[in-house]
């Protein structure tokens, strides 16, 4: 007869469901993985998936049972640590969706919007546009494999039986935010110049000739400068988000190194 003992019981339920936690916190943070439009079921499958083939490659776990308090603490640690590493990646894309906010801003489209179901909340159209370009070149580049990749490395960086998350590592996210505000408002930088100098050229133009009627042709005028220069910064627009999305994954390496 086939028997289990509490001690295996155990041991097989830690080998799994810490670094299952870990993992799920990441599928539930990154982009394009926990994006709403994917159903829950989907995303504790991969989860589960991915925990599986990684579990066997991992330490030793800790001496504590999964409902104990240390091993509900050790639990809570992989939540964290997930979801930082989840959020490191989500910040790339909210510098993008940033960028279209500010470019939308200065092209009048200000005022057209639609709702997002990902954030909850209204997004306006460029914005939307950038970010759906951004998430094609995140699967073009392989950026979803790498950022797996960069998780089963956490796991040697940060072993799961750290019991204590080192206050460098949320410094680390948070000065990573700044940075990478930084990125979204130079890759708006472009367009936003070009379209101020419009708006320049139309104020001198309505003070030179006021009979024109600036204000009726303005909008059109800058929305057509707007679409313009996006198209033709698109091709150069891949290889900056794929800059990102590189910058993006070796941050990751750097907030796990600092959270341990």
């Amino acid at each position: 007869m086939f028997t289990v003992t509490y001690a295996q019981l155990n041991a097989w339920l830690t080998a799994f469901l810490w670094p299952f936690a870990r993992i799920a916190a990441l599928v539930a943070a990154a982009p394009l993985l926990g994006h709403r439009s994917i159903p829950a079921r989907v995303k504790i499958a991969l989860a589960a998936f991915t925990t599986l083939i990684v579990a066997p490659t991992l330490p030793a776990m800790p001496q504590a049972t999964v409902f104990s308090a240390a091993g509900v603490w050790i639990m809570v640690m992989q939540f964290l640590i997930g979801a930082a590493l989840g959020f490191t990646m989500q910040l790339v894309f909210t510098a993008v969706e940033m960028a279209g906010t500010l470019v939308g801003l200065q092209m009048g489209l200000g005022f057209a919007t639609f709702f997002d179901p990902n954030s909850n909340a209204s997004a306006q159209v460029i914005s939307s546009f950038l970010n759906m370009i951004a998430m094609l070149a995140f699967l073009a580049y392989n950026g979803h494999a790498q950022m797996i990749a960069a998780l089963v490395e956490s796991f040697q960086t940060v072993p799961i039986g750290s019991s204590m998350l080192g206050p460098p590592g949320f410094r680390a996210l948070a000065q990573w935010g700044g940075a990478i505000f930084a990125s979204g408002l130079l890759l708006s930088l472009p367009v936003v110049v070009a379209l101020l100098v419009a708006n320049l050229s139309l104020g001198i133009l309505n003070r030179a000739a006021p009979q024109i009627g600036v204000f009726q042709v303005g909008f059109s005028v800058t929305l057509m400068v707007g679409m313009l220069l996006l198209m033709l910064m698109l091709p150069n627009m891949i290889p900056f988000f794929a800059h990102l999305v590189d910058t993006g994954i070796d941050q990751m390496g750097r907030v796990a190194a600092a959270l341990h």
